[in-house]
């Protein structure tokens, strides 16, 4: 293999890992209220169904709809596994009460105060900065590897410095998108 294949693999497998961590980001993002109804707030939210033999995600299990800004109606497509859905939800601790009627569930949101807002994005700066953190593990690994090669004299110290300045490029362009997913979520929880 080549010197220049070695490299677009391990950047390739750079990029790939990288992107994990933002989709991680991305996902446990999703999940912090903003006052609005979404159905990512319940959808991964794992439920012990038929008596505990099978775990699945709400998603999963029923259709999430949200008829209004301040509701989400889950509905089983089981009708048996309703009582066991509404609580898995109570159970996850996310500040939801959810209402059951046998044949759905249903729950509204309550506004949110200043106080929680503020809560909200300082639990949201932690999320930002743990993605962060699995982007700069990334990088480090790939710096220790190129470091590696350079000792055993695979390349040149050109050649090392080029190596080094592409991940650079890409930690710059993975911990970026991650700041926009950050600026995104907390306009919204500073919306009223």
């Amino acid at each position: 293999m080549s010197g220049s294949n070695l490299v677009a693999m391990n950047e390739d497998g750079i990029r790939a890992k990288m992107e994990e961590a933002v989709t991680a980001v991305r996902s446990d993002v999703s999940s912090i209220r903003t006052g609005r109804a979404t159905p990512a707030l319940v959808a991964d939210i794992i439920v012990d169904a038929y008596g505990g033999t099978t775990r699945l995600k709400i998603v999963e299990l029923a259709s999430i709809a949200t008829p209004d800004p301040r509701t989400l109606i889950i509905s089983p497509w089981d009708k048996s596994i309703t009582y066991e859905i509404k609580k898995a939800i109570e159970t996850a601790n996310i500040g939801l009460t959810p209402m059951a009627d046998g044949e759905a569930i249903r729950i509204n949101l309550p506004s949110l105060t200043a106080e929680d807002r503020r809560n909200y994005v300082k639990l949201l700066s932690q999320k930002l900065e743990n993605g962060k953190i699995m982007i700069r593990r990334v990088r480090q690994e790939a710096m220790e590897e190129v470091h590696k090669l350079f000792e055993k004299k695979e390349f040149g110290e050109d050649e090392k410095f080029q190596r080094e300045e592409r991940v650079q490029k890409i930690t710059d362009e993975m911990v970026n998108k991650i700041e926009e997913i950050g600026k995104l979520k907390e306009a919204e929880l500073t919306q009223v």
